[in-house]
């Protein structure tokens, strides 16, 4: 399991530490506004009158949104791998103590019968 992380962090570290989350939020829209837009710069009586650059700021605002939302949903996966990894540790960590307390009744159980 920590083979496929540390594979997972390496592919995607550079994306990450190229991503500059705080740089990029400054300069792009809420999703909420930038989805408005979207809606009302592609509207059917207006399309004929955008122009290319228009057009461009949109794509660029649209990929730096979905740069940010793949950075974060990255993030938040690694986040939650590291948890149940920790998990996993005390549960291993538990189930070696009940174990070593199985282990300790059965021998109580055989000197009393003994």
């Amino acid at each position: 399991m920590s083979q496929i992380i540390n594979r997972y962090d390496i592919q995607h570290a550079d994306e990450l530490r190229a991503l500059d989350i705080e740089e990029k939020t400054r300069n792009y829209l809420p999703h909420k506004e930038l989805l408005e837009l979207v809606q009302s710069t592609l509207e059917e009586p207006k399309v004929d009158s955008v122009s290319v650059d228009s057009l461009n700021s949109v794509e660029d605002q649209l990929e730096v949104a979905l740069s940010i939302t793949r950075a974060r949903k990255s993030e938040l996966m690694l986040e939650c791998v590291k948890n149940l990894q920790e998990k996993e540790k005390m549960m291993i960590e538990e189930n070696h103590v009940l174990a070593s307390q199985v282990t300790n009744a059965q021998s109580l159980l055989l000197l009393e019968a003994n």
